[in-house]
């Protein structure tokens, strides 16, 4: 079996290359992948599956009934591409301007439909279900909590998930498998610091807005230094500053704005918590008030113990032993975050960088660019990882 299925995957390996290649050239940003959710419809149609589309928007759900009741489970690929003018010279090269798969997920895409082909062909070997999510929107949208609220997880009801990232941090050939928190929490917050203008000269008719933000971001590191333990992985970031209308002029408003990253939900309370608390102290002491609006993101990615050790044995006989890793988690945030907040389920890396092939590029760059032999790599895994779950649901 084990020959069997690796020798089928790789037989699939163009089809999966002229997908992946389809997608690249016709890339949709979040929430708007109208087309690429009808191609999505149209393959899973021809294998003979009902569909549905329109879930979370624009995401489509496929259903493979195995031969008799049993569990379900949902794997997942996410859809969205970027808002970035793309800059390789590749045959397949974005057609739409400005827009770019830069993340993976044409491949992540191209990925499930073959893995739906070659679950459908054993759909007699297992039972239970496979529901098959196309998600819209992952690149900030949250089109998983939008897909979960049109009720993806039910009809019939999830029991577990699964689901993977191409990772050119990581060489082709790696697979990373990593149990408890993988991904960050993200959280994005704006504050809006108030004072009183005046003239520079006279600095003592005026509550400098600028002066005070200063103070509040050296002071906002501190959460970080003095508050959680050095062990904790933890990142408040100021990304923008808006303040100030002339250099002779005491600014009254400043506004910042940020990110809140954590591994740990415990920590991310508490940095929401003390940041209110820092910010007041500190703003009422220069004689200045503020407003704070924070909003909780994407939750932190969290696999759970018997889905982890699922995959983490079908990446052993996908790639051998020598080539499964744990890595460390990472600051980066994933929405297939908020599908593991409700079922068990693992989310998985496969490597897919070649600089030999020039393919060493990171995520979100224009350049970006992966070995599309790590398609068959993550096919194999996610089937053997499936059929694996089902034949001992």
């Amino acid at each position: 079996m084990a020959d069997e299925l690796k020798g089928d995957v790789l037989a699939l390996k163009e089809e999966l290359i002229a997908l992946r290649r389809d997608f690249h050239m016709y890339p949709e940003l979040g929430m708007r992948e109208t087309r690429t959710a009808e191609k999505v419809k149209a393959y899973l149609n021809d294998l003979g599956l009902d569909v549905t589309t329109g879930i979370g928007q624009t995401g489509v759900v496929g259903l493979i009934e195995g031969n008799g009741p049993g569990k379900t489970l949902m794997l997942r690929a996410d859809m969205d591409a970027l808002p970035i003018q793309e800059k390789t010279d590749v045959a397949y090269r974005s057609k739409n301007d400005g827009i770019m798969h830069a993340c993976g997920h044409d491949g992540h895409t191209a990925i499930l439909l073959g893995v739906a082909k070659l679950l459908y062909t054993r759909r007699n070997d297992f039972s239970g279900n496979i529901k098959l999510v196309f998600q819209p929107g992952e690149e900030g949208y949250a089109g998983a909590f939008f897909m979960m609220h049109d009720g993806v997880l039910e009809n019939p009801t999830v029991d577990a998930a699964l689901g993977l990232h191409l990772f050119t941090t990581f060489p082709l050939g790696l697979i990373s498998v990593r149990e408890g928190a993988v991904m960050s929490s993200a959280d994005l917050f704006s504050l809006t610091i108030k004072g009183r203008g005046g003239h520079g000269a006279h600095p003592e008719g005026g509550v400098d807005a600028i002066l005070i933000a200063g103070h509040v971001i050296t002071s906002l590191q501190s959460l970080i230094s003095r508050e959680i333990s050095a062990q904790a992985a933890a990142v408040v970031h100021i990304g923008k500053i808006q303040g100030g209308t002339a250099e002779n002029i005491i600014a009254d408003q400043v506004v910042l704005s940020g990110s809140v990253r954590t591994l740990d939900e415990k920590i991310r309370t508490l940095i929401a918590d003390r940041m209110d608390q820092i910010l007041k102290g500190i703003i009422s002491a220069f004689r200045g008030s503020y407003t704070l609006n924070y909003t909780r993101g994407y939750p932190g990615l969290i696999n759970e113990t018997v889905m982890t050790e699922l995959v983490g044995k079908a990446a052993v006989k996908t790639v051998g032993p020598e080539n499964v890793i744990e890595a460390i988690p990472l600051m980066g945030s994933e929405d297939m975050a908020f599908f593991l907040e409700k079922v068990p389920g693992c989310f998985f890396f496969v490597g897919a960088a070649n600089p030999d092939k020039g393919f060493s590029h990171p995520h979100h760059h224009e350049l970006f660019n992966f070995d599309e032999d790590a398609l068959v790599i993550g096919a194999e895994t996610l089937l053997r990882a499936a059929l694996d779950y089902l034949k001992t649901a």
